[in-house]
């Protein structure tokens, strides 16, 4: 569990069309087996320490004749950002995608300073 105090709680949001395959006959709307997009996102200002990610699909756009599989994380995150990664398998047809994303972590304010 992270403790964190409101006074220095800070909150970045995006949102992501991570792909629009069928609109070109991409990988993720033609292909079969293991699929992946990944982004990188940059947060506007560095947390004080990597943040807590939270991730969700706001919009999906899926064919009905395959089954839906689908996983969306945030992996390597950082004070600085995170990768979005949306993945898919087997003949599951994905048109396309868009991510919602949340971080919450403490940042630096004025009153902070550092003894060396």
């Amino acid at each position: 569990m992270k403790n964190i105090t409101t006074a220095n709680l800070g909150i970045c949001q995006g949102s992501k069309v991570m792909f629009a395959d069928f609109a070109h006959g991409g990988e993720m709307w033609t292909g079969n087996g293991p699929r992946e997009s990944r982004h990188t996102v940059q947060f506007d200002a560095p947390f004080a320490e990597a943040p807590t990610v939270m991730v969700g699909i706001a919009m999906w756009d899926m064919d009905q004749t395959t089954a839906v599989r689908a996983d969306i994380a945030a992996e390597k995150v950082s004070r600085k950002g995170f990768d979005l990664v949306f993945r898919t398998w087997a003949d599951t047809r994905v048109a396309r995608i868009r991510a919602d994303w949340t971080a919450l972590g403490p940042v630096r304010t004025e009153d902070d300073w550092d003894v060396d």
